[in-house]
């Protein structure tokens, strides 16, 4: 029997401070083009009055490995931004049941991302606090968007690091999807050894989707062609 695009469950999981809402122009595009996609909103941001206090690292690995077992088939897991590092925890705990892992503008993280924070959670960042890359050419649209919808991240996530100790992840295939940084600079940045994550990866495609570091907003049917091409390649093997 011939695979079909539904074969391939796509799961969604945005970045820092964004629930599955952020994923809802992306989604329409899949499910109106026959793709199984389901986005999620992580522990602890579902709302600004959400109890943040108790939620750590492991709790959102543990929130993405409860939707991979609830697929039922081998997934594309697209992680988004700082959800990198939690992508590639899920990677390592059970890659039997990831067919391919996609980061948008993220990378497989090994660290994280701010071991010394010792809040109970994070707010937004306001924008002269963001890396200009990240940023540029963002409409006033989607900086109020943002800022009017996002959520604090729970501390925990923000200093917490993945275990990572099981060396079959390193086969998953990896796409990484560059909008923010091109992917000729993503390169550079992994040759002067500032990211490590990706260096380690035995099969990785880079994809270059030029916007700001959000483009789930910005891209959305760009973004979710670059999604199903990843879903193609499974089908084709």
């Amino acid at each position: 029997m011939n695979k079909q695009k539904s074969d391939t469950p796509i799961i969604l999981v945005p970045g820092f401070w964004l629930g599955a809402w952020a994923w809802n122009d992306v989604t329409d595009v899949l499910r109106a083009d026959g793709y199984n996609v389901r986005a999620l909103t992580l522990p602890g941001l579902e709302s600004n009055d959400t109890d943040r206090s108790a939620i750590n690292f492991s709790d959102h690995v543990d929130a993405i490995c409860d939707a991979v077992k609830v697929a039922g088939e081998p997934v594309v897991l697209a992680v988004h931004s700082a959800t990198g590092a939690t992508g590639y925890a899920v990677s390592d705990r059970m890659p039997e049941q990831i067919a391919a892992m996609v980061y948008v503008d993220s990378f497989p993280e090994k660290d994280a991302m701010n071991p010394e924070f010792d809040g109970v959670e994070m707010p937004f960042p306001s924008w002269k606090n963001l890396d200009e890359a990240d940023i540029n050419g963002m409409s006033d649209e989607h900086r109020n968007l943002l800022r009017q919808r996002a959520v604090p991240e729970p501390g925990g996530a923000v200093r917490e690091a993945p275990v990572l100790t099981n060396d079959r992840r390193l086969d998953v295939p990896s796409t990484i999807i560059c909008t923010a940084h091109t992917s000729d600079e993503i390169k550079s940045f992994i040759e002067k050894g500032w990211l490590s994550g990706p260096e380690e990866l035995n099969d990785v495609t880079y994809v270059d989707l030029p916007t700001h570091h959000w483009p789930m907003l910005s891209r959305p049917k760009e973004l979710a062609a670059a999604l199903g091409d990843v879903v193609q390649n499974i089908i084709s093997d």
